[in-house]
This record gives structure tokens, C-alpha cells and sequence, in this order.
């Protein structure tokens, strides 16, 4: 029996659900970057972004290649950036009414 197409797209939530992720993605959206490079951007523990990068790779998201002795993480697709832009778009027109109703209870 296959999976239902909803409980695949909840798990691929799922796999988005975490700030490292989203801000790992976000930077290969704009290139790719050795481990090293994402290290110094996102400041945390080699381990912690070793375990987000697995979650991304297993999702079937990013893929690595080896130059030398520095591994490079990369999107599978430019799809994963036009998520984003959709999801921060989204955002975007949410805080906007969140803004003018806040302004309209502070005129008030």
C-alpha cells in the first residue's frame, strides 16, 4: 500500500521544520559552500550542523561532493529556492496584516 500523498508532504514539512535547516538552505540557494564556509556563517557546533546536514541528505534535498578534503553541499534543484521565495512571500503578506492591524489598534 503506498503512502498517501498528504503524510509525504507533512514529512517534508517536517524535514523544514528546523532554523538550521531553513538557514542551511537558504545559503545553498545562493551557492554552494564547504561545510567549513557554513560553520562560520551559522556559528554553531561541527556536530550539530553534521547531524542537519544528514537530515537534508536523507530528505533527498542537498547532495555533497568531495574537492580535495573539503566536502561541498549543493540544492538538488533550484525548486528548494522557489520554495523559500514562496514561504517568504507567505510570511511576508501575513506580517503585513499583522502590521496594519496593529497600527489600526494603536490609532484607536
Amino acid at each position: 500500500m503506498s503512502t498517501p500523498l498528504y503524510q509525504l508532504k507533512a514529512e517534508f514539512f517536517k524535514t523544514l521544520g528546523h532554523p538550521v535547516r531553513i538557514r542551511v538552505l537558504e545559503l545553498l540557494s545562493v551557492r554552494d559552500h564547504a561545510v567549513s564556509e557554513l560553520l562560520a556563517v551559522l556559528e554553531i557546533e561541527p556536530a550539530a550542523l553534521s547531524q542537519q546536514l544528514a537530515v537534508l541528505r536523507r530528505a533527498g534535498l542537498v547532495t555533497t561532493r568531495k574537492q580535495g578534503s573539503a566536502v561541498h553541499y549543493s540544492l538538488v534543484s533550484p525548486r528548494v529556492s522557489e520554495l523559500l521565495d514562496v514561504a517568504r512571500s507567505i510570511l511576508t503578506g501575513m506580517l503585513s496584516g499583522q502590521i496594519a492591524l496593529l497600527e489600526g489598534l494603536r490609532s484607536s
